[in-house]
């Protein structure tokens, strides 16, 4: 069944105040996926530096001496920053692809969850509140995010089968729903080069959108093609690092609402998800429609592209 909710932020006095939005929205998901959460924080950008935030069952072990090691293999200077079994790691710009691959050579029990320059991804196995607690999600700040509570069906409760998934540079997806086509998209989009590390349907969903940005498409342009690629049930909520975009497939038979007003557009699987955001008695409210694409970029907030496919 699962659980997404999504807010992409215009009014920058509310920057401090969206990881405890996030969290409050992500929580009231809990009865749709309690199987595991996770939550995808856009902060603000640090033109010297990228970031990869890691995961590892033992941090005590993994986590110790890894910023050193890694910056000896990529030659630069890295940092780490320890959140419970998560932990960000600062490159130097341009150096997030190297370190990707020689965290997979240096430290191969260390997963990565995501990379990028203002994108963090936080997941877990547990409830969403549990999740949320262990990380301090409610005290994030960014500029916008996305979050998933999870009801396993195609793929084992793990955490690397939660949501979000990040496959490429500040880019991630949350998904509810099924890709029936999904194994042998899988197998395309691994010879075009793309890493998939997972079986989950949604992670091929994520991949597939990175190779279509990869060659040239806009988040728009990708998800109207995802209507045709991909099929199945879904509901898309995507995050890159200057937009918010939403999609449902053409039957929508998947609940989604979405909600805006003059500081900020949200998503939720169900209208409960929304009720206690600042100013929703005056929202405009609405219910995406079918094989519709949806996007917003903080570049554009108070004019977002709508596309029907």
């Amino acid at each position: 069944m699962c659980g997404i909710v999504g807010l992409f932020l215009k009014d920058k006095a509310l920057e401090p105040q969206l990881g405890a939005l996030l969290t409050d929205m992500l929580i009231t998901m809990t009865d749709r996926g309690p199987d595991s959460a996770g939550i995808a924080i856009y902060g603000n950008e640090d033109r010297a530096a990228s970031k990869l935030t890691v995961q590892a069952e033992d941090g005590d072990t993994a986590f110790d001496g890894l910023a050193d090691r890694l910056g000896a293999a990529i030659d630069g200077e890295v940092s780490l920053s320890r959140n419970d079994t998560h932990a960000v790691l600062t490159v130097p710009a341009g150096k997030a692809e190297a370190a990707r691959a020689a965290l997979r050579e240096i430290a191969p029990d260390v997963r990565i969850m995501s990379f990028g320059d203002t994108l963090e991804i936080y997941k877990e196995v547990g409830l969403p509140k549990d999740v949320a607690d262990r990380f301090g999600l409610s005290s994030m700040s960014g500029t916008h995010g996305i979050g998933h509570t999870r009801m396993a069906t195609e793929s084992a409760v793990t955490t690397l089968g939660a949501h979000p998934f990040n496959t490429g540079s500040d880019q991630c997806l949350v998904h509810n729903g099924s890709l029936s086509n999904h194994n042998s998209l899988r197998r395309k989009l691994q010879r075009e080069g793309i890493h998939i590390e997972t079986q989950n349907d949604t992670e091929v969903g994520a991949a597939y959108l990175t190779w279509k940005m990869q060659n040239g498409a806009t988040l728009g342009e990708a998800l109207e093609a995802s209507l045709d690629d991909l099929d199945g049930f879904f509901n898309f909520v995507v995050g890159t690092k200057d937009g918010f975009g939403v999609v449902r497939d053409p039957i929508a038979c998947k609940p989604a609402v979405m909600a805006e007003t003059d500081q900020y557009v949200a998503f939720g699987s169900e209208y409960r998800a929304l009720v206690n955001l600042p100013g929703i008695e005056n929202a405009r409210v609405w219910e995406p429609e079918p094989a519709t694409v949806y996007f917003w970029t903080h570049a554009e907030a108070s004019n977002p592209n709508k596309k029907a496919a």
